[in-house]
């Protein structure tokens, strides 16, 4: 047997045996939480799901944001954006990795970032990545258009 064919066969045995996580349920339960930032189940979810220094970056800016700093904010959102949607649009998982483009809406009920939107609503587009060990999220990298958003918002 060739190396090649040694390779190819431990690949399709792997394969077959499931030994590729399927890490998608895990990743899905952040945008559950996003979609209901107040539930208390969902936030357990949510820590079940995270390693303890699981930190969420949306910048170039090197700061992170912590998994408390992030639970914090979702606390926030529920109460400004009561009716807070995050759909998942598509999720592509390769190795450890979860991409995931999804559909936030929403209507403040009170200034967003500065803009009184008149019970105006936003829709944007999200793309996350999230990165896993072990079948847990330790990383998560994303970007929202809340430019579009804002803009949405003010009637623009």
């Amino acid at each position: 047997m060739t190396l090649k064919s040694l390779i190819t066969s431990a690949i399709i045995a792997t394969s077959a045996t499931g030994a590729f996580a399927d890490d998608t349920a895990t990743v899905t339960t952040f945008y559950d939480l996003l979609s209901n930032p107040g539930s208390q189940e969902l936030v357990a979810e949510f820590q079940a799901a995270t390693s303890e220094d699981w930190f969420s970056q949306g910048d170039y800016s090197g700061n992170n944001k912590s998994r408390e700093a992030f639970l914090g904010q979702m606390g926030g959102f529920a109460q400004l954006i009561p009716d807070l949607n995050w759909a998942i649009q598509d999720i592509h998982q390769d190795g450890d990795t979860v991409i995931v483009r999804s559909r936030a809406t929403g209507t403040p009920v009170a200034p967003f970032f500065g803009v009184d939107g008149e019970g105006r609503s936003f829709d944007i587009m999200t793309i996350d990545i999230h990165e896993l060990e072990a079948g847990v999220i330790t990383r998560t990298y994303h970007i929202e258009d809340w430019a579009g958003a804002l803009q949405q918002l003010a009637g623009k």
